[in-house]
């Protein structure tokens, strides 16, 4: 089939939509904002790489066909770039399309940036205990892409963007509620400055020790397999490995951040709804999403992108984030799978893709 006939069917599908929206049997986000979307593919001739920036930290993402679609966010009083793209197996290749969004519309979030082995006190338990990437060279990796990847765009959009946001595991305790603002208010600086000593105190007095590998297993004749995993499984990060009460901790926000008092944090255990709320009693539209981990917390935790692509214009930024990679010593093709995957129904966009327009 030939572009101008994918055109001129992308015509025809409008059409349709048209009449179908009339008749009141086609249910759009915004009614009062509807409009038709010439769905007409071009195809690129030898576009380069997508991903290529960080190819340390993921594996550039190359296809056969890509094709360029029509701007598809195109916000009055645009202020910011985001070219984008996603896959399609009926196009049969990747669709890429520019994007203008307003800055003041727009959240920044960032799932998941654990201060583990990061100087804060919050350690990986020894001599077998495992949190985040799961061994320390992966969270010092994780921490050195947080650093020159995800740092650098957080500080261009600070200031411009509507929010810039964090997501950590459990509720706002007393000692990061002194630390960080989060969805229902901000600390002072004599707060921030006692939850400081709180949070060092309460981290550096922990016994980060656990259980070390069991040395002998039994087996039973008719199902070692099966026995073998289940005395000795591959991720095992209960209390027998991570003593009791770390998960109970207050994970901070990683040093690797430059942590800026203005920035909010999010708990994951108060659940979606009051994100939700908040992100559009404040006018938020659109999400630029980063973090850890592409395979898990990026899509499945309170600000996963499964949850805020139901209310959100979401981009996921593709380079921004990494996914776990075990049995392997560099995250590239893992994050290149599960980005990949995750394009089937969202839009990617890279760090070198999201620019202030003039």
């Amino acid at each position: 089939m030939t572009i101008n006939v994918v055109c001129r069917l992308a015509l025809v599908a409008a059409v349709l939509a048209a009449m179908l929206a009339c008749c009141g049997n086609v249910a759009f986000a915004d009614e009062s904002a509807a409009r038709n979307y010439e769905n007409c593919l071009t195809l690129l001739e030898n576009p380069p790489p997508l991903l290529a920036d960080y190819p340390e930290f993921v594996e550039p993402v190359r296809e056969l066909r890509r094709y360029e679609a029509p701007i598809l966010v195109n916000d009055e009083g645009a202020d910011l770039s985001v070219r984008a793209w996603r896959f399609s197996y009926n196009a049969r290749g990747i669709i890429e399309m520019p994007n203008r969004l307003r800055a003041t519309q727009t959240a920044v979030i960032m799932v998941h940036p654990w201060g583990i082995d990061d100087g804060q006190g919050w350690r990986t338990p020894e001599p077998a205990g495992v949190a985040d990437f799961c061994t320390l060279e992966k969270n010092h990796l994780a921490g050195r892409h947080t650093r020159e990847v995800i740092n650098p765009l957080l500080k261009s959009l600070r200031g411009k963007a509507a929010s810039v946001m964090y997501s950590l595991p459990g509720k706002e305790d007393p000692i990061r509620k002194k630390l960080y603002r989060s969805l229902r208010g901000a600390p002072n600086a004599n707060e921030r400055q006692q939850g400081a000593r709180e949070l060092d105190a309460k981290l550096s007095s922990f016994a980060y020790s656990g259980e070390p590998l069991p040395t002998q297993l039994k087996l039973s004749a008719d199902k070692p397999v099966i026995d073998y995993f289940r005395q000795f499984p591959g991720l095992d990060a209960t209390a027998h490995y991570n003593h009791a009460g770390f998960w109970d901790l207050p994970i901070p926000v990683t040093k690797d951040i430059d942590y800026d008092r203005n920035d909010i944090v999010i708990y994951d255990a108060e659940g979606y709804a009051i994100l939700k709320e908040f992100l559009q009693q404040h006018g938020v539209r659109h999400v630029l999403l980063t973090g850890y981990a592409t395979d898990m917390c990026f899509c499945k935790t309170t600000a996963g992108y499964e949850n805020l692509s139901k209310d959100f214009n979401v981009f996921l930024v593709g380079d921004a984030t990494l996914a776990t990679f075990p049995a392997n010593s560099t995250p590239r093709y893992a994050t290149n799978a599960h980005i990949s995957f995750a394009a089937l129904n969202h839009l990617i966009t890279q760090v070198s893709w999201i620019k202030s327009l003039e």
